[in-house]
């Protein structure tokens, strides 16, 4: 279950604004007020994390030294690496 930020929305400027995380279902909608003081809140767009896959072995470079840049690479950068066809 992904886990939502929310920050409240003061009423005004000079009060402070509270975030918190939420462990919500998709399919649920997005919450209106904060559980604990009852203020209108807003969902935060947050970075997260992604998954970052290195190339799978073959051929002995992820092309991280720019080699791949070279038309055609110098070299066999194995599946995953983004360079061109084998």
């Amino acid at each position: 279950m992904p886990v939502y930020v929310y920050e409240t929305i003061p009423p005004l400027p000079d009060q402070p604004v509270r975030r918190f995380e939420v462990k919500q279902s998709m399919s649920e909608p997005a919450l209106t007020r904060d559980p604990q003081s009852g203020q209108p809140v807003r969902r935060v767009i947050s970075g997260g994390y992604g998954l970052m896959v290195k190339g799978d072995g073959v051929g002995g470079s992820d092309c991280s030294d720019g080699s791949c840049a070279v038309t055609p690479p110098s070299h066999s950068c194995g599946s995953g690496c983004g360079c061109f066809p084998q």
